[in-house]
């Protein structure tokens, strides 16, 4: 197996992973949302940020760490400089930017799938 070939298997994998995970994200937090809003009558609006946030709580930051994740996670909580950069973050849903993440996992996955299929061309 040549080495373009592994890479290009690697990067469909990682490809393939990245595309259906925030495809099957994307479906659970519609769902939560619309289970909300059936519930309560109101769309809870999930933000980038707010999702960030969670994320980094679940995952990787606890109360006292340092470094730049919890960093991170402060700005998120209450931003000092890059104001427009954390205005856009609450204002653009998660949902929205899981799916677009989604399309580029995908893109990637298929066009690296293209070009394993795809003959080498032999010079003329």
């Amino acid at each position: 197996m040549k080495v373009r070939d592994l890479f290009l298997r690697v990067m469909s994998g990682v490809g393939a992973m990245i595309g259906y995970g925030s495809l099957a994200a994307f479906l659970w937090l519609i769902t939560v949302q619309i289970y909300r809003w059936f519930r309560n009558g109101e769309w809870t609006h999930i933000g980038v940020s707010d999702g960030m946030r969670i994320s980094l709580v679940h995952c990787c930051v606890k109360n006292g760490d340092s470094g730049r994740l919890a960093t991170f996670l402060h700005w998120l909580d209450s931003p000092a400089d890059w104001l427009g950069m954390h205005q856009v973050l609450d204002v653009v849903p998660a949902s929205l930017a899981l799916f677009a993440v989604s399309i580029a996992g995908n893109s990637l996955f298929i066009y690296c799938r293209d070009r394993l299929v795809r003959a080498p061309r032999l010079s003329p």
